[in-house]
């Protein structure tokens, strides 16, 4: 019987995840947090995996955009810069007297500098 969970980072991987971001002082809360963090996200990454390949060996995958929507949906994207303006521009119901908040300026700002001229 095997005393490790099967998700536990490998040892050189939690060392490359201690090292990365700098040499911020290794006790202080923040390092703990960036560190935490990396490893939640990677043992639920592998959950996912795991998952996803449970239902190709068990052939339940009879629509052949089941994985793809399942990761899509567990692990979605952040939206472009231009569909953040979009949906500003969309959420900002921009009638008469309207007016949009200065963080959807910010987004329409920046996502109107990245156009080419």
């Amino acid at each position: 019987m095997t005393t490790q969970h099967p998700i536990t980072p490998p040892p050189e991987l939690v060392q490359q995840w201690c090292h990365e971001d700098g040499d911020e002082i290794k006790t202080s809360p923040r390092w703990y947090q960036i560190v935490a963090t990396k490893a939640a996200r990677w043992g639920a990454n592998q959950e996912l995996e795991a998952c996803c390949e449970w239902l190709r060996r068990q052939n339940l995958v009879t629509h052949c955009a089941l994985i793809p929507s399942l990761l899509a949906a567990r692990r979605p994207k952040p939206p472009s810069l231009k569909e953040q303006a979009l949906m500003a521009l969309e959420d900002g119901d921009l009638g008469p007297g309207a007016s949009l908040t200065p963080v959807e300026v910010c987004t329409i700002r920046r996502a109107l500098e990245q156009l080419d001229d």
